[in-house]
């Protein structure tokens, strides 16, 4: 918020109205707010809105904005000093209701990290060596979650795909995870995948530890992994840094009772709590059709007890809870805070992330589900756009522009970030959240949704499931040939000077089954259109392993001999490219076709 909007709410109170000193909670809701300030919920909304920001009655207010409306209205805020007997969640936050009720819960964890480091076989080590007594017939069932117990204290592992999945939930509003373990490899050291997981991780604003994996083999270098931490901001306790790392061996079991306690540490800085006597809420982990049981859903409970019998609502999707299964395979009747179970009894299958909240009958549920589809219907989507960036700034809503970076190469992101750092001011900073190599991903996109960033590329381009993510998600792609080009639109955007945005329209795109040379030195390609139309018109980006290796017009297309304009989805034709020959059978070819977004 700028400094003369502060003055404006300081001085619009009334000059001669006494100063009552009054005590705010560390969390308030608007409707709290105002009744703690004895007005009316609108006219809190309303002053809101006179400053920048769109809140509803209960959504939860910045307590500096919430002292500056007290001010407004004649009241002082007494500073409060922390308690440390008070809760303090990573994950939920609790009105003043839920103080008294507060109980502790097991923390949740998410293993990330590269690919073949060792994610799944330290899962699976933990789980076999730390598992729950009472477990029926030793026989453990995957539900997406499941919980150990070490030294009489229990640990909720999400055993979720990777950092895609996690970034998922955090698209969706959820903030699941309170410890993030990232793997990496002791032979392999700090991995593009290990980077892209540091990243999301540092956005989500989780504690890290570090679990140095395969630490038995001959070549591991503890060493060399700590020193490639440290390039990429995570600095180990030895290091002068706070994020503890543990040397295992997911293979022989070696560390691993030191990484649950450090995660028992680490959980009981945070004091996780959660009121067990609310009405159930939690997170949706993951959700399946059963061809013997129908839709099935793995959920976590955060908040309240579920119940067999509870009547839930979870995004668009409501029902009965008719049974519950946890992840040992048992029938449980009920599951508190931090606990995962399957259930069954939804109407549909729900997305992961979203959040079920109980319902006290099936009105309030039909209701609560109307109420989230008019809501989604109402809304263009999460992502924020260019455009916008200029007005958040002004309005003190946002003080910096959120940028994901995607090079050609490895050597272009110093040139990009160095590039961009030449054009920040007090007033408007750009925050690289992610900046790698490669194409533009789907991943790159739900990291875009979770943390209201912009994608731009350099010298290469959305992958087609990119470029549809982006569009259901409203997130601002923006791909760049010339580093002066890029630079020129992030800084006219931080200045309000952007020019009308010109999209990139994947028309469609075809798979190379053949090549035929035609004489000249000329090749076309045989093709089959998987999805979309390949016309004339379009620009031709030729893939190979998700790489482009050319762009070029359309030199000839044919529908078998005879010359066409377009070719459909599910026919066959062949392509000629000006200017490129190098066909080989399993490339791609895209066709692009570039319009002016009104």
């Amino acid at each position: 918020m700028s400094t003369e909007k502060i003055k404006n709410m300081e001085n619009s109170a009334t000059e001669d109205m006494p100063s009552q000193q009054i005590e705010l909670p560390s969390a308030v809701s608007v409707k709290s707010l105002a009744a703690i300030i004895n007005v009316e919920p609108v006219d809190v909304i309303k002053q809101l809105m006179r400053n920048g920001h769109m809140l509803t009655i209960n959504d939860a207010v910045d307590p500096d904005i919430a002292t500056l409306i007290c001010q407004a209205y004649g009241f002082a805020v007494k500073e409060q000093v922390d308690d440390p007997s008070e809760a303090k969640s990573l994950v939920l936050e609790h009105d003043e209701s839920d103080l008294e009720h507060l109980e502790a819960r097991p923390p949740v964890v998410t293993i990330l990290g590269h690919v073949d480091h060792g994610k799944t076989t330290l899962l699976d080590q933990i789980r076999n060596s730390n598992v729950v007594t009472g477990e029926a017939g030793g026989i453990t069932q995957h539900i997406g979650a499941y919980q150990v117990e070490t030294e009489g204290n229990l640990i909720t592992f999400l055993d979720t795909p990777g950092h895609e999945a996690f970034t998922a939930m955090r698209a969706r509003g959820a903030q699941v995870t309170d410890v993030a373990v990232l793997v990496v490899a002791a032979d392999d050291g700090v991995m593009p995948q290990t980077v892209e997981a540091i990243n999301h991780v540092k956005a989500a604003g989780v504690p890290i530890i570090t679990a140095i994996n395969k630490v038995d083999k001959a070549d591991a270098d503890l060493e060399r992994v700590k020193r490639e931490l440290a390039e990429h901001d995570v600095l180990i306790e030895e290091w002068g840094g706070d994020v503890i790392a543990v040397p295992v061996s997911a293979l022989t079991g070696e560390g691993v009772t030191d990484l649950l306690t450090n995660i028992q540490l680490v959980s009981e800085i945070g004091e996780l709590k959660a009121n067990p006597t609310k009405p159930a809420q939690g997170i949706i982990v993951e959700a399946r059709v059963d061809k013997n049981k129908g839709p099935t859903s793995t959920v976590l409970v955060q908040a309240g007890e579920l119940t067999i019998g509870c009547i839930i609502a979870a995004g668009v999707t409501k029902g009965r809870v008719k049974a519950m299964v946890d992840s040992h395979g048992n029938s449980v009747d009920t599951a508190g805070p931090s606990v995962p179970v399957e259930i069954l009894g939804l109407n549909g299958i729900p997305e992961a992330g979203e959040v079920f909240i109980e319902a006290s009958n099936d009105k309030e549920a039909r209701e609560i589900v109307e109420t989230e589809l008019k809501k989604r219907a109402s809304q263009g989507g999460p992502g924020v756009t260019l455009e916008e960036i200029y007005s958040r700034i002004e309005s003190g809503e946002s003080k910096s522009l959120d940028l994901i970076v995607k090079t050609d190469v490895q050597g272009s992101i110093d040139a990009v970030k160095n590039s961009l750092d030449g054009i920040q001011d007090d007033q408007s900073k750009i925050n690289i959240i992610h900046a790698a190599s490669g194409r533009i991903t789907e991943s790159d996109v739900l990291l875009a949704v979770a943390s209201k960033a912009v994608i731009v590329g350099f010298n290469t381009d959305p992958s087609p499931g990119a470029l549809s993510a982006s569009k259901q998600e409203h997130i601002d792609v923006r791909t760049y040939k010339v580093i002066y080009d890029l630079v020129d639109d992030i800084s006219k955007a931080l200045k309000g000077l952007l020019d009308p945005v010109m999209e990139d329209i994947l028309q469609g795109y075809a798979t190379v089954r053949a090549v035929f040379n035609i004489g000249n030195n000329t090749r076309i390609a045989g093709v089959y259109v998987n999805e979309g139309i390949i016309s004339r018109r379009a620009e031709m980006r030729v893939t190979r392993n998700s790489k482009v290796i050319f762009s070029g017009t359309v030199a000839s297309l044919k529908h078998f001999k005879d010359d066409v304009r377009e070719i459909n989805s599910g026919l066959e034709g062949g392509i000629g490219i000006d200017g490129f020959n190098d066909f080989n059978e399993g490339d791609v070819i895209e066709a692009h076709l570039e319009r002016e977004v009104e």
